[in-house]
Formats: structure tokens, C-alpha cells, sequence
């Protein structure tokens, strides 16, 4: 018989995690698990990338460009090269529609400057209208943040995570939150904000890893990838996500009853 035919098999997505060997924290490189496995599961040809310090870096290669989390000190030996090296580049690919997946450190990092709880500021990219202050506490615990964008009458839009950082994140204009917090601290603690996103940028504190307990938003990502190459992709086939969903509906009980 011949080769059952597979619609998603004309399309393909090519993933770069950037500095993969050092912002890679509690397991955030399960992100890049979960986008390339549920593509794969549908037929989608999926290619993964690596670049790191001192390595060219053409993100109009890319469909998606996964930055993790990292420490300071992590963030401060690829600071040169993230904003001198690559930072017309990664701005030049936000501006042109890029999906982007950044995780705490990551996330800090694109935008305006962190300022320590000393008073000591240091510049970060830019890219966005976002800043961060740190603190002396940390935000620890695990996360649970709504995004409307993901809700319907399937779904309700709740996204779990665990966050772990000392700097207080505030939006600026022109950028929206990731989501509202329903259990957390989310960005700062003090407005109900987690994350950002701005034009195809989405940036969240959660690590745990993200995706992998969250399939909706998974497939969101790779569905806004594939429509900004494909003009004739219309959707994403359903797929079992029963065991993701087991795991995510146990999280949001155990917090909120």
C-alpha cells in the first residue's frame, strides 16, 4: 500500500536555542523538548539549532528562538556578546515577527536594565519596554497565571509554572503581560502580572520546565510560528495531551482548593 499521505508533512520549523550550554536553568531545555516532540507528532519536519558566545547568529534562519534562564553569573558572561555581538540582530528579528520563548533570565536580559537592590545598574539589550529591580527577597513557589488569549469554551487558559528569582520585573508601554496571576508572585509580586509579550515575544519567570506541563500554550507557540511562514496553514491537528493535562489539572487543585 502506498504511504498514507500526511498534510503537515510540507511544513518545517527550525528551532535556535541561544547559549544552550550556559542559561539552561531547572531544566529549561525541556522547552525545546516539548515544541519539537508535539511538531513531530503531528508530521512537522523540526530542525534544532545551537548558538552560543562567539558563534554567528542568523535568526531569519529561524522560526523559533528559545533563550532560558540563567544566574548573574551566567547572564554576565554572555551580556558582551548577547547585546554588542547579536543585539541588532535579536532586535531586527522581535521587530520582524520572530517567535521568541525567553525564561527568567532570559526574559530580564531583553529588556531595558537590571538594577541591583544596591542601587547598581546594569544595562541589558533593550529590545523591550521592560525593566528590573532586585530585591533582597526572593519570589520562590509555584506559579498559576491565566492568559485570555488561550481561553474558550475547551479551555481555561490557566498555565502552571515554578518561579525562583530575586528581581521584580514592570512592564512599560507598548508591552502586555504573559498573563494574570491567580497563584504567585508572577513578575514583581505587587501587580498580578506574569511575564510579557510584545509583537510574536512571549516571556514568562516560569521554569519547571514550561511547555512540557502546558500544551496549549505549546501549541500556541507553534502555531504562530507556522502561520507567519505558511500563509495556507489553517490549524493545528488535535493530539492526546490526556497525561499533560493530568498534570497540569493536579497542579492547579492541589494550589487552589
Amino acid at each position: 500500500m502506498p504511504e498514507e499521505r500526511n498534510e503537515y508533512n510540507m511544513y518545517e520549523i527550525n528551532i535556535c536555542h541561544l547559549y544552550p550550554d550556559l542559561l539552561n536553568l531547572y531544566g529549561d531545555r525541556g522547552n525545546i523538548i516539548a515544541l519539537r516532540k508535539r511538531a513531530q507528532w503531528r508530521g512537522i519536519n523540526v530542525n534544532v539549532h545551537s548558538v552560543t558566545l562567539n558563534q554567528p547568529f542568523f535568526p531569519e534562519n529561524y522560526d523559533i528562538i528559545f533563550l532560558g534562564g540563567g544566574q548573574d553569573y551566567e547572564q554576565e558572561i554572555i551580556q558582551n556578546d548577547l547585546i554588542v555581538e547579536k543585539g541588532a540582530e535579536i532586535k531586527n528579528a522581535i521587530e520582524n515577527n520572530i517567535v521568541f520563548l525567553c525564561i527568567c533570565g532570559g526574559y530580564q536580559l531583553l529588556g531595558k536594565y537590571y538594577k541591583t537592590w544596591d542601587g547598581k545598574e546594569i544595562e541589558f539589550l533593550g529590545a523591550l519596554n521592560l525593566w528590573t529591580i532586585g530585591s533582597k527577597e526572593r519570589l520562590i513557589g509555584n506559579l498559576i497565571y491565566e492568559c485570555s488569549y488561550l481561553k474558550d469554551e475547551k479551555n481555561d487558559g490557566l498555565i502552571v509554572g515554578f518561579e525562583n528569582h530575586s528581581g521584580k520585573t514592570y512592564l512599560g508601554e507598548g508591552v502586555e503581560p504573559l498573563g494574570t496571576v491567580i497563584k504567585g508572585y508572577g513578575n514583581n509580586g505587587e501587580d498580578s502580572f506574569e511575564g510579557a509579550r510584545y509583537k510574536n515575544v512571549f516571556c514568562s519567570y516560569s521554569h519547571g520546565s514550561l511547555l512540557p506541563k502546558n500544551p496549549l500554550l505549546t501549541d500556541y507557540l507553534l502555531s504562530v510560528a507556522i502561520k507567519r511562514n505558511y500563509k495556507d496553514f489553517v490549524s493545528l491537528q488535535s493530539i492526546d495531551n490526556s497525561i499533560e493535562n493530568q498534570a497540569r489539572e493536579s497542579m492547579i487543585k492541589r494550589l487552589l482548593l
